[in-house]
This record gives C-alpha cells, structure tokens and sequence, in this order.
C-alpha cells in the first residue's frame, strides 16, 4: 500500500491534481494511507468517513429515500457519494468506498466482503463492485484500500 500512495502523490504533485475521498466500510483507511506520505498536504484536500447512515444525509446530502431504497452499500449510494464529496471539495479526483467489512451485517443478496468503489476525474466516473473473500474485517478493508489505490493510478496514467 505505501508504494502505491508514494506513487499517487508523486503523480498528483507533478500533474498538479488535488484528491477527495470519501469513506464508509474503511474507515478513514484509504485517507491515512494516502496521508502517511510526506508532501501529501500539496493534493490531499479532504478526507471524510460518513460510517452512518445519518451522516451520509446530513453530510452528503444523501436523500434518506435514496438509502431506503437501494441500501447504503449500492452502486447508487456509491455514485451519490463521489458527486457529492467532489462537489464538496472541488476536486479534479475524487473517490468513495461503502460496503459491509463484517463480520456481520452481510446477507445472501449483500453478503460481507462486498464492496463499491467510485472514482470521479474530470467528468468521468467509474463505480466498481467488487466481492472480496471473507477473511475478517481488517483483510476486507485493506483489500478495499489497495483496489482503490490501483483505481486511482489507473486513472492517473
């Protein structure tokens, strides 16, 4: 992971970008690695983790029928969520994760392990679903931090 955010400031720095990012399921995981590497101050504009449902509402600005309908891990809340942390923050990068990290809260239709990613440059946005193994919650998470960072170098190149 360190390699990969050296890599992203790095990148971000030369090409004079600014990043947002906005978290639920990794709770900030994605923020601190990205902030561990020394300079990051010059692209990270803003980290939030919105871990409730009530905060992706007052924060966000998330429609409350928009969660009742499609569930805070969806790709419709996934998109909401890097338009809005991108409005927010005027970004040219931004990126948002929600999914169920366990060991509980999963169901046959959502089980633990799954993951949505967005990535917003410019105007292009990609929301990403992904179904990581269930090894625990710090394996999910980290798995979800280390996609996310390749998503961001992908769309760096």
């Amino acid at each position: 992971m360190k390699k990969l955010s050296k890599k992203i400031v790095k990148i971000l720095t030369r090409k004079k970008l600014k990043i947002s990012i906005v978290e639920s399921c990794t709770g900030g995981l994605l923020s601190s690695t990205i902030t561990s590497v020394s300079g990051s101050s010059k692209i990270f504009t803003q980290g939030l983790v919105v871990y409730s449902n009530h905060s992706k509402i007052k924060v966000l600005k998330i429609p409350k029928k928009t969660i009742r309908r499609y569930g805070a891990v969806s790709k419709q809340i996934c998109l909401t969520m890097v338009k809005n942390v991108s409005k927010i923050c005027k970004t040219n990068i931004s990126v948002s994760i929600t999914g169920i990290a366990g060991p509980s809260g999963g169901t046959k239709k959502k089980p633990v392990g799954l993951v949505y990613i967005g990535i917003k440059k410019a105007n292009k946005i990609d929301v990403n679903k992904y179904l990581f193994k269930n090894r625990g919650r710090s394996y999910i998470q980290k798995a979800a931090v280390n996609k996310s960072l390749g998503l961001i170098l992908s769309v760096l190149k």
